[in-house]
């Protein structure tokens, strides 16, 4: 071999030897990512699932936004278990074609599906006199819808805020008698991970005007963080009102789940969104597991307004264990919705609110 030959062939060694090494180190970092997204998908985004064997032959149960995303899927899992579903809705063709769906899949014919527009007091009252109108019973009340966005509801509330919490505040007013006649019975409210960001300015819901009108993508999460918090502090407050009754209420994080939800973002967003929420976030089926657990699991009584995820009690933010905060905030959404509900005197037992389990 020629000294020239002998350059050449070291050159080509070691352009090997360094593809080889490159090679090696790609492979680890490729199975290194897999590693990471394993754990934190199966570790952290993916949730338990609901075990519960209990049948709902002769059970009925409301479902708001039961017609897409996890409301559907928690309507559909209601439907397999012989419950009648109602499906409360806004949009009457998205909510038929929903209602047939789980009918045909679920090879149970009571779905069925009543209007309501969370964002409208009036159709929130229309909705509850047609329900204790034409139906007997209610055993299961599932608040699930919500929305993220800007605007305002029909009389001027913060759309995020006077759908999330004061629609379904209303709403479950208007439905406490036949709950309390029908018990023992739920009230499960989907709340979030994100209440932990969520910060009380009453401020947000008196004022009947826009408070994320800037469009800002903080301003939207913001106030659908507070509205989270709401949700939580709500079901605290019902807890402490309905102690001693056969009504009980949970409240739950879902999960981080790819639904309708941000529709009202705008395109960029959810681009940006879409990638992450493929890779990572829940189906529905999955998403509606702890909603499905909380109305369902037998044995949740003592547990009355606690809060709930992958099908598990889990601990609040110091905020929604605020007992005077959430007793303010029912206070002021009384007046908000021109309400002035008390609950039936009960006697006294099981958890009081100063019980140290509920902290």
């Amino acid at each position: 071999m020629t000294q020239e030959e002998a350059r050449w062939s070291k050159i080509l060694c070691t352009v090997a030897e360094s593809s080889s090494a490159d090679m090696s180190l790609f492979l680890c970092f490729s199975v290194g990512a897999v590693a990471v997204y394993l754990i934190v998908y199966y570790g952290v985004f993916r949730g338990s699932r609901c075990l519960s064997p209990t049948q709902l032959s002769g059970k009925t149960a409301i479902v708001t936004g039961g017609n897409t995303g996890i409301g559907k899927a928690t309507a559909l899992g209601l439907a397999r278990r012989g419950a009648r579903v109602i499906l409360a809705c806004r949009n009457r063709e998205k909510a038929e074609a929903a209602a047939f769906d789980i009918r045909r899949e679920s090879g149970n014919n009571q779905v069925l599906f009543i209007q309501l527009d969370l964002a409208s007091v009036e159709s929130i009252h229309t909705f509850a006199d047609t329900f204790l109108k034409s139906e007997p019973r209610l055993d299961i009340l599932i608040n699930n819808a919500g929305v993220m966005g800007c605007g305002r509801t029909v009389d001027g509330f913060d759309l995020t805020l006077g759908v999330n919490h004061l629609g379904h505040f209303l709403l479950t007013n208007l439905l406490l008698d036949r709950l309390h006649q029908c018990s023992p019975s739920r009230v499960v409210t989907v709340s979030g991970l994100l209440h932990r960001f969520g910060t009380v300015d009453f401020s947000s819901l008196t004022a009947r005007r826009d408070v994320v009108c800037s469009h800002s993508t903080w301003s939207m999460i913001q106030a659908y963080c507070n509205s989270k918090l709401f949700n939580v502090l709500f079901t605290r407050e019902l807890s402490n009102r309905l102690d001693g009754s056969s009504v009980t209420c949970y409240c739950l994080h879902p999960g981080v789940i790819y639904t309708q939800l941000c529709r009202s973002m705008s395109w960029w967003q959810l681009l940006l969104l879409w990638p992450i929420a493929k890779l990572l976030f829940l189906d529905p089926e999955s998403g509606c597991q702890t909603t499905l657990h909380c109305a369902l699991q037998e044995g949740l009584e003592p547990l009355s307004g606690r809060y709930f995820s992958n099908c598990h009690q889990q601990q609040v933010g110091a905020k929604g264990r605020d007992d005077a905060l959430a007793k303010k905030l029912w206070e002021v959404s009384e007046r908000l919705v021109g309400l002035n509900y008390c609950a039936p005197s009960a006697p006294k037992s099981g958890l009081m609110s100063s019980d140290p389990l509920r902290k």
